[in-house]
């Protein structure tokens, strides 16, 4: 199949040597001219046989908007326009229903896997009509991690982008009880080894998972965490969970109280946000900060 892909950083450039190893054909587009494929959209455009793939992975907001504005203005009915960015689940019915206006297909996608994506594959949640979402498929399948699990159609346009909210929202309150774990292990004198206390968590354990495997691996580089400042971001799917949580009235108060701790780590050094930052550095190559010197102010890493 042939595709478009709009956006080579991280996982998008991940994205496109995945597709071409499955046997896809993929024309890559970045503003990053030692990265792209050609040098315009239109260019780009040209390469794709009809009716038209295209994929966006762009930072999710204005670009994201801004670049479907841009192909409703290009493409031609029948075409179709996959977001695969994290963007706002409320942006995908505005953003079908323009591109529907000309007869161009919209399917939003989450996509989870970070900077492990191109050799265990993706996690993909797609929202949008079913005959659009089958006529992409063999993408998703070349995309998607091995065996059974790891792709779902879960429902209308939004549905995708809604799912992967959700899962990122879960994904805050795992990473901070792992953290406050890590953190209490670290205080208490009898506690010899924490890193081989969690280590052994995975194995036979309930707590075991992915996430606890990539904080072990944190440990194993940096023992303490000394060399990252204990301050994470947010990247907005938690705020945008828990306000969805608001509007229809669902408690969630272990997400919430994630967002929260993310917050107070920009005000102290927190030592459990140590462990959140190293683990969004293992699975998405986020950015960490190192620790700054007694008296010293934090960089940016």
């Amino acid at each position: 199949m042939d595709l478009g892909l709009i956006g080579l950083g991280k996982m998008g450039g991940n994205m496109r040597e995945r597709l071409r190893r499955a046997g896809h054909t993929v024309v890559g587009f970045d503003r990053n001219p030692e990265v792209r494929d050609v040098d315009s959209l239109e260019e780009m455009l040209e390469r794709l046989p009809s009716p038209k793939v295209v994929w966006v992975m762009v930072p999710a907001g204005d670009p994201t908007r801004e670049t479907v504005r841009t192909l409703n203005g290009l493409l031609s009915e029948g075409d179709i326009v996959i977001d695969g960015g994290n963007s706002r689940w409320t942006d995908d019915q505005l953003n079908a229903d323009l591109l529907a206006e000309k007869g161009i297909g919209f399917v939003d996608c989450g996509v989870s896997g970070g900077v492990w994506g191109l050799e265990n594959g993706y996690a993909l949640m797609a929202g949008g009509d079913k005959k659009h979402v089958e006529t992409v498929q063999p993408i998703f399948d070349a995309l998607k991690p091995e065996g059974e699990f790891g792709w779902v159609h879960a429902g209308r346009v939004g549905a995708g982008h809604f799912s992967k909210m959700v899962h990122n929202g879960v994904e805050y309150a795992l990473m901070q009880a792992y953290a406050e774990g890590w953190e209490l292990l670290s205080k208490v004198d009898e506690v010899d080894n924490v890193t081989e206390v969690f280590r052994s968590w995975r194995e036979g354990t309930v707590i075991r998972s992915w996430l606890l495997d990539l904080l072990v691996a944190a440990l194993d580089e940096d023992d303490h965490l000394d060399q990252i400042a204990g301050y994470a971001e947010d990247s907005g799917e938690g705020r945008w969970t828990v306000e969805a949580g608001i509007d229809n009235a669902v408690a969630t108060p272990a997400i919430t109280a994630a967002l929260y701790a993310r917050f107070v780590s920009r005000q102290d050094d927190s030592p459990a946000m140590k462990a959140v930052a190293a683990m969004r550095n293992q699975f998405g190559g986020h950015a960490t900060r190192t620790a700054p010197p007694p008296g010293g102010d934090v960089s940016a890493d």
